[in-house]
């Protein structure tokens, strides 16, 4: 028996694993899914935040929370013609609740980004969660950040020379070629 001690250990760790995730998905069910749509509906409505909390649940246990900018004319748009203008469409950004498949949940800020005009920039992970560790004061804080990075992808200049949007990516060869 004493050869099957660190196996019985780890087997007990899995099972354990196993107990957290359906626990996880439960409370997650029972209370945590309708806490955080309560309180980004709060925040954007304490804020006159212009946003839409949505419940995305095609997949049971997979399910997010979408507190999203939505979509908008950009003001650029292509010219089809003399009298058709092809408006491209920007969509605002928006701040998700996941759940992962093992019932924690994941936290992610999508940024805005404008049709057919360079590529999205990736999701930014800011956290992930046991659904216990989901109090309101992160809540707030994931608020705050994500008004930030929206903030600052609007307010985008050559402050940071690391990113590349707009002109630079779309126009980088024309650049070059008038150095």
């Amino acid at each position: 028996m004493s050869d099957l001690f660190n196996l019985q250990r780890k087997v007990d760790q899995y099972k354990e694993i196993l107990g957290n995730t359906r626990a996880y998905r439960q409370t997650w069910k029972d209370s945590l899914k309708q806490e955080i749509i309560d309180a980004l509906e709060r925040m954007a409505k304490d804020t006159n935040l212009d946003a839409k909390v949505e419940v995305k649940s095609e997949l049971e246990n997979l399910e997010a929370i979408v507190l999203s900018l939505g979509d908008a004319k950009s003001g650029m748009f292509q010219m089809v013609n003399d009298s058709i203008k092809r408006h491209l469409i920007k969509n605002n950004g928006a701040l998700i609740y996941q759940q992962l498949f093992n019932g924690k949940i994941i936290v992610l800020i999508n940024y805005p980004y404008i049709e057919s005009y360079g590529q999205p920039s990736p999701p930014k992970t800011i956290a992930i969660y046991r659904p216990e560790e989901l109090k309101s004061p992160f809540l707030t804080r994931h608020m705050e950040e994500f008004v930030t990075e929206i903030t600052n992808w609007e307010d985008y200049d050559d402050d940071e020379p690391n990113k590349r949007l707009g002109f630079q990516l779309n126009f980088q060869n024309n650049v070059e070629e008038l150095d």
